[in-house]
């Protein structure tokens, strides 16, 4: 059984970030790939959904059980209405508005650790 950690969430998180990265490059990369369908990842939201919080067993005994892992996958989008004359969604305004809010929110995911990092060191030293 794993503890519900902010660490492991902010671990988690950065990684469907970077899977999120990964589908927003490859979708500019591919803007002027004809027929090429533009993809992204799903909410993080629905994933915190769909794993499972667990109690973490103090003695052996106590508690059985498994918690799930969540993967991420990177799904086609649904259209926005505009598809270029070569069957290609991608636009690249999107994406690049899309790529923003992954370093923000990377950004954000690094302070919020460093600022728990630091909250508990002060805490074993003191």
């Amino acid at each position: 059984m794993e503890p519900v950690n902010l660490f492991d969430l902010a671990t988690k998180q950065s990684q469907w970030l970077a899977v999120r990265q990964s589908a927003i490059a490859s979708n500019i990369a591919n803007a002027n790939t004809p027929g090429y369908t533009a993809g992204d990842v799903e909410p993080f939201e629905k994933v915190l959904d769909r794993t499972a919080v667990s109690l973490q067993a103090t003695q052996a005994g106590h508690l059985g059980g498994e918690a799930t892992n969540a993967g991420f996958s990177i799904k086609p989008e649904e259209s926005t209405g505009s598809i270029m004359p070569s069957k290609n969604s991608v636009v690249v305004e999107d994406e690049l508005m899309k790529a923003g809010e992954v370093r923000r929110s990377f950004e954000l995911n690094t302070a919020i650790v460093k600022a728990f990092h630091s909250m508990m060191m002060m805490a074993v030293k003191s």
